[in-house]
């Protein structure tokens, strides 16, 4: 006798899940053990473990035992146990990666660097994105460091603010470090470029061209690098004689938003327009903030770079994909990546609690949104 085909949906009996064979999967206990390598290869299940485990004692192991060992776990497909592991040796080879905004341009580069990085290192990276939500960071925190991480990276995009609470991480033996942000004291690592010498590289790219009525719009009070490149532009500018006009110098706002650089660069440029202020150069804080200057410039008919040059920092993707492609001061983004894990790696195996530091130089790339001074 046939059975009658299975109906679904509405159509379906109210009693009809009485009469269902459900087929159950395969239970963990059906995963291949150590045991079964064993079994298999007719060694005993100590010297499988050792093996495996790649313990000390492998070293006294024949290599003929040793392949045949990897062999039968090959061919049985056998997946050592993570939390077996991790029981027996404390360590995870894991690494939490934290940042504030994925949709930020300058974090894309610098995770890929990350990645690539650990993945040569055979760590096993946990990503977080706070979407800059203090809270959302602090609970990504708390459920890393529940996962035992041996270590975390934050990356600090420029909506960085307050992270304070990771110089707690000590009290728990967390090697941490940063990228693009210092925290104060002694407890975190940090990757940084030298800020100063790229505001400087900037300005000095302007003033070769001819220009001398130059618009900055410098970066938030808030943020750790605005200062530093402030510093370098007025530096420059003392060491040429070059006078700044303060009705020139507008600051971008402490906002949390990941485009509100480019927004401030906008809104900025199109209000030095409107007050028919004369500049032949607009030296922006950021990349973001460069193409919303451009944009400003754009639709007022000022043409770039011919009208007016711009500058910007960082030199993320879409600088070089951008019409015109932007001149900028670029910061190694993959490169600052690979350093954090470098430094997190060789703490690592080093097995103790220390900071290190490394300040990275910026270059200046230039591209068409530049060109000289017009003499009229």
């Amino acid at each position: 006798m046939k059975s009658a085909p299975l109906q679904s949906g509405k159509d379906m009996p109210d009693d009809a899940a009485t009469n269902l064979v459900v087929k159950r999967s395969s239970s963990k206990s059906d995963a291949v053990t150590m045991r079964d390598v064993a079994n298999l290869s007719g060694f005993s299940p100590a010297t499988v473990s050792i093996v495996l485990n790649n313990a000390p004692l492998a070293r006294y192991i024949a290599p003929a035992t040793k392949k045949k060992i990897e062999e039968s776990a090959r061919k049985l497909g056998y997946r050592p146990n993570a939390m077996a592991r991790f029981l027996r040796s404390k360590r995870t080879n894991s690494v939490g990666v934290m940042f504030f905004d994925i949709t930020d341009p300058f974090c894309t580069p610098v995770l890929r660097g990350i990645e690539n990085a650990l993945y040569q290192s055979s760590y096993v990276p946990i990503f977080a994105d706070a979407h800059n939500q203090r809270t959302r960071f602090e609970r990504y925190l708390e459920m890393l460091l529940e996962h035992h991480v041996e270590a975390l990276i934050v990356v600090a995009n420029w909506l960085f603010v307050d992270i304070q609470l990771l110089a707690d991480l000590s009290k728990r033996n967390i090697t941490a470090a940063t990228i693009g942000w210092e925290v104060p004291g002694d407890s975190v690592s940090s990757v940084m470029v030298d800020n100063e010498a790229g505001g400087r590289l900037a300005l000095e790219h302007l003033y070769h061209l001819g220009h001398r009525k130059i618009a900055v719009i410098r970066g938030p009070k808030m943020l750790i690098d605005s200062g530093p490149r402030w510093k370098g532009i007025q530096k420059f500018a003392h060491s040429v004689g070059l006078e700044i006009d303060p009705s020139l110098v507008v600051q971008l706002p402490d906002e949390l938003e990941a485009n509100s650089g480019f927004e401030g660069g906008y809104r900025f440029t199109e209000e030095l327009l409107e007050r028919k202020k004369k500049f032949t150069a607009v030296l922006a804080f950021d990349d973001l903030t460069a193409f919303g200057a451009i944009r400003a410039l754009t639709k007022a008919g000022v043409k770039v770079p011919e009208q007016c040059s711009v500058v910007g920092f960082d030199d993320v993707p879409l600088s070089a994909l951008a019409a015109p492609s932007l001149t900028t001061v670029r910061q190694p983004l993959a490169e600052m990546g690979r350093t954090a894990v470098s430094l997190l790696t060789r703490l690592l195996e080093r097995q103790r609690f220390e900071t290190l530091h490394v300040e990275l130089a910026t270059r200046l790339v230039v591209r068409e949104s530049t060109a000289p001074a017009r003499k009229s």
